[in-house]
């Protein structure tokens, strides 16, 4: 089923290349992908690394795409990303989204522009994840729960990864009168409209999680890809997103999926560290079938690494190379985002990043995103 929606989109009447980044959704595309079209162009986007540290060492999977470009024969060509290329295409980017977006995206603008240069349409591994259970360490942060509810707290409490809720006031106190009745935990669960069934094992509570990440974590990647491969004239598909794929996939039981139904693994997302090569290391867990399916196809090195996402090392670049950038865009008192945000309580929450007292990444990105859209758009 997997080679047929591969093959399915590769219907083409222009050059088709494919995203390789190292992991095995987009190796799995390109392996199959390339038994059909030979020689087919790769390309993959790598960061420097001399400046990061902990978790963020492990952020550049060149050397792992390099190898499956020669396992599979590809045409490869990679770029790689420096901390100021985030500050160099901040407007275009904020212009192209129309919108402001938490998750960090220039990464994969670069990455578009590079396919663009060779290819009209490139195939992402996206949809492999939310669909198989590629984030285990996520869905077990509420498996034992004594009602949907208390399911609803705890997993919403774990995505509140922004600011804390204690604090939500006091930075949106600008506009407090206008959003104080606003509910980030009601939009929440808002989500499961008409799919809060009676859940009584810690499968149901997985499936909820999983049904949650497809609605909206897939959603806004899929939105991100369309938008910023389309600002370079590139059509992106998505062969795990194939409608036949997706139908068995949902009809899965999740533990073909992932082992240790009952086990809650606790792992801060934030911590220092490699929190999913932590997790992996010790249960082998996520996207069991996917991977033992995928034996044939790529690897064995590549269907046992641990899952790693497509990021930047901003962590290390907020406080470090780009420490003059985040002060110059967020502690300027005429910048736009202070008509909606307290500039102290913004400043307090920024500054335990900059001091090394909390990972703030995510936090720092959306401000500067949120800053960029209003310089573009207001």
């Amino acid at each position: 089923m997997f080679v047929q929606a591969v093959s399915r989109q590769l219907v083409s009447d222009v050059d088709v290349g494919a995203y390789l980044s190292g992991g095995m959704d987009s190796g799995s595309v390109t392996a199959v992908a390339a038994r059909q079209l030979p020689y087919i162009k790769s390309f993959t986007c790598g960061f420097d690394l001399h400046s990061a540290s902990g978790v963020e060492l492990g952020f550049d999977e060149r050397s792992t795409a390099e190898y499956m470009s020669y396992v599979f024969r590809t045409e490869h060509y990679e770029m790689v990303l420096k901390a100021g290329d985030m500050e160099r295409i901040m407007p275009k980017l904020a212009w192209h989204i129309e919108e402001p977006r938490v998750g960090q995206s220039y990464p994969n603008f670069y990455a578009a522009q590079l396919a663009s240069k060779f290819v009209k349409v490139v195939l992402s591994g996206a949809g492999g994840d939310e669909l198989f259970g590629g984030y285990p360490w996520r869905y077990y942060r509420a498996v034992v729960n004594d009602d949907f509810e208390q399911y609803v707290d705890k997993y919403y409490g774990f995505w509140q990864r922004l600011i804390p809720n204690s604090d939500i006031n006091r930075v949106f106190a600008p506009i407090w009168d206008q959003v104080s009745s606003v509910s980030t935990r009601d939009i929440f669960r808002g989500v499961f409209h008409q799919h809060a069934q009676q859940l009584t094992r810690p499968e149901d509570y997985i499936n909820h999680s999983l049904y949650l990440e497809a609605k909206t974590f897939l959603h806004g990647l899929l939105v991100i890809e369309d938008k910023l491969s389309m600002a370079h004239s590139l059509e992106t598909r998505v062969p795990f997103l194939d409608n036949d794929l997706v139908d068995f996939a949902m009809r899965l039981p999740a533990r073909l999926k992932l082992g240790n139904l009952g086990e809650v693994v606790k792992l801060n997302e934030n911590e220092p560290g490699s929190k999913t090569a932590k997790y992996f290391q010790k249960t082998k867990d996520g996207k069991l079938l996917l991977r033992k399916v995928m034996e044939r196809h790529i690897p064995q090195v590549i269907t046992e690494r641990e899952k790693q996402g497509f990021s930047a090392p901003d962590a290390s670049w907020f406080k470090g190379e780009s420490i003059d950038y985040v002060r110059r865009k967020l502690y300027d008192k005429n910048a736009r985002i202070f008509d909606f945000l307290d500039a102290g309580s913004v400043h307090s929450l920024v500054n335990e990043h900059l001091e090394g007292r909390e990972n703030r990444r995510l936090l720092i990105w959306s401000l500067l995103s949120l800053e960029k859209w209003c310089e573009a758009y207001l």
